[in-house]
């Protein structure tokens, strides 16, 4: 990178380099995932490093992808002018100084010139050097995308290739200790008998055999703390109505698509499959007449009954990983198209929902 860069194409390249050095770290992760000894453990880590690094490389290109294409703008805009300049600079001359330029009038016509040029040229000369540090910083941002698509190309194949790894660990698992089993009829009774999640969440306890009483800690003292299942901003906040006008109890999350969905703490799968018009869903139980549910994923692991730790994998959303020249454009990001998968969680406390945000942390937007 060129060390005369102006502080924006200097941060950029930074930022890239962060990037590629988390994805070169995932990297290595997953390679040694294989032969650990909870392989699962080690491939949900490698998933979420593999997201926080090609999301850190994503950021950063576009933001030098938006700043290449105002400088590009800018300097279009002003060929006129440097055209003008570079005129004005070569009548000069790079070596010249006012004072040697002698004008046909005479004494007092070269006095005057010079002071003129002496006016003019300081101006010309910041003009130049504008111009100098725009044409560098087009050159370094140009410089920072061709260098990163390399890097951004093996981080998407490096994750895809550790969410399929994860997706077979996890149908191969068999050790996970099992709460209750599952009466796959009276399930499928009880779906067809509601219509809505709240009589659904509320005939949970119903259809299971052999429920024991949960060993899981209470976690009533980590309210308001707990993480959130993926990564992702906030699109509504509970009681927040949607684009047709329906309010819902939960929170919606704007996520990348494919992100994993983790569990926030320990819990046991109430239920997982398609819930009426709510996609795939996942509903958690952490602690007695307390549920989790999770709604909209495009891939759901586990089994009913199973508990699971914290940070366990729970599933993953859908769409398609964005193209490395996607990525690279400006005008993604800006069209919103960065975060085009929903996940909806509801949180629900005996028989009433609650605002998700009592449970979760508070550091999203």
């Amino acid at each position: 990178m060129c060390l005369a860069a102006p502080a924006v194409a200097q941060e950029s390249a930074a930022a890239a380099r962060a990037a590629a050095a988390q994805l070169e770290a995932a990297t290595v992760q997953l390679d040694r995932a294989d032969g650990a000894r909870d392989r699962i453990r080690a491939l949900t880590e490698t998933v979420r490093a593999y997201e926080a690094g090609l999301s850190a490389m994503r950021d950063g290109l576009r933001d030098a992808a938006i700043r290449e294409t105002e400088l590009s703008r800018k300097l279009r805009g002003r060929e006129d002018e440097v055209a003008q300049l570079l005129g004005a600079l070569q009548g000069i001359g790079r070596a010249a100084a006012p004072e040697t330029l002698l004008h046909p009038a005479g004494p007092v016509g070269t006095a005057r010139s010079g002071m003129l040029l002496a006016a003019v040229t300081p101006g010309l000369a910041a003009n130049a050097a504008d111009l100098r540090a725009d044409l560098a910083e087009v050159t370094t941002l140009r410089q920072l995308q061709e260098d990163a698509v390399k890097t951004l190309q093996q981080g998407l194949a490096g994750v895809q290739q550790a969410r399929t790894a994860l997706s077979h660990a996890m149908a191969e698992r068999t050790e996970l200790p099992m709460r209750f089993t599952e009466d796959p009829v009276r399930t499928a009774i009880l779906i067809s008998a509601t219509e809505t999640l709240e009589g659904f969440a509320s005939g949970l306890s119903e259809i299971t055999e052999e429920d024991s009483e949960s060993l899981l800690p209470s976690i009533e003292g980590r309210m308001g703390t707990l993480p959130w299942p993926v990564s992702g901003q906030i699109l509504r906040r509970a009681g927040q109505e949607d684009a047709a006008g329906v309010e819902r109890p939960g929170v919606v999350l704007a996520t990348r698509p494919r992100a994993l969905v983790t569990t926030p703490t320990s819990a046991t799968i109430r239920y997982r499959g398609p819930l009426l018009d709510y996609g795939l869903v996942s509903i958690l139980e952490p602690q007695a007449d307390l549920l989790f549910v999770l709604a909209g994923l495009d891939t759901v692991y586990g089994e009913i009954g199973e508990v699971l730790a914290a940070g366990a994998p729970v599933g993953l959303m859908g769409g398609t990983e964005a193209e490395t020249g996607d990525i690279l454009s400006p005008i993604g990001d800006r069209a919103g198209n960065a975060r085009p998968e929903t996940l909806y969680i509801e949180v629900r406390q005996g028989d009433l929902p609650v605002d998700p945000m009592t449970w979760f942390s508070t550091d999203k937007g």
